[in-house]
């Protein structure tokens, strides 16, 4: 993190201690994003307590997720989104090409129909909200998201606005891992 000093990890609370080191151990690193956000303790439980929610609790399949977080935060230009939630959707996705191809822009992707509808909802609620309508809600019914799926996308949208505005102003810079994470091609069967 750029513009405010990021807080050493053993000067945190113990429950923000305790959350980071399980990331680290699933990942292998400390995401930048664990200890840049325990600047404000209260704001890292409430936010990572939201992502929890939204990730755990939701009718979309994890893939989903990170395709609107990659294609929401290309449209925001948040560099530590489009990198880190970029790695994340090559391994869900299991392809190396998807992530970079929603982050400069969806519409050039190779996607079906509910996808591509998912994403245009998505992206059209990021950069001019006041335009949604029952008719985008619609969109999403009609390709087979369900009611709860499409509350999910906009929650999902929503979410990644607010990190992708914080992690822009506050500057916070992805981990070198991630820039490598899924970039190698599934193997075949040949």
């Amino acid at each position: 993190m750029r513009e405010f000093e990021t807080p050493a990890v053993e000067e945190l609370p113990d429950d923000l201690q305790e959350r980071i080191a399980e990331e680290t151990e699933d990942a292998g690193f400390t995401p930048n994003v664990f200890q840049a956000f325990g600047y404000r303790p209260s704001h890292f439980r409430a936010f990572f307590a939201y992502h929890d929610a939204l990730v755990e609790h939701t009718a979309l399949e994890r893939e989903e997720i990170e395709m609107i977080v990659v294609a929401v935060s290309g449209a925001n230009d948040c560099y530590y989104c489009i990198v880190a939630h970029g790695a994340l959707l090559r391994i869900y996705a299991d392809d190396p090409l998807l992530a970079d191809q929603l982050a400069a822009n969806h519409r050039a992707a190779d996607l079906n129909e509910a996808h591509r509808t998912m994403l245009d909802v998505a992206v059209k609620l990021t950069e001019s909200p006041g335009t949604i309508d029952s008719s985008d809600v619609d969109r999403l019914r009609e390709v087979g998201f369900s009611e709860k799926a499409a509350w999910d996308i906009a929650s999902v949208t929503a979410f990644f606005n607010l990190s992708n505005r914080m992690s822009t102003f506050a500057d916070i810079r992805p981990n070198e891992e991630f820039h490598t994470l899924g970039r190698s091609a599934p193997e075949t069967d040949e």
